[in-house]
């Protein structure tokens, strides 16, 4: 039990660093992770207050 414990923790870390790897590396190698710029339009009406 305690070896497959470890191969749990073992494998999160492996995948723990290849995810930052990945994170910082990914520009790099082409990928883009920010969002296409979209333009987002909504009416809004004012109207006054009785104060």
């Amino acid at each position: 039990m305690g070896k497959l414990i470890l191969f749990l923790v073992a494998l999160l870390c492996v995948g723990a660093i290849a995810l930052v790897g990945y994170a910082y590396l990914g520009p790099l190698l082409g990928v883009e992770f920010a969002p296409a710029p979209s333009e987002i339009r909504q009416p809004l009406t004012l109207s006054p207050t009785g104060g």
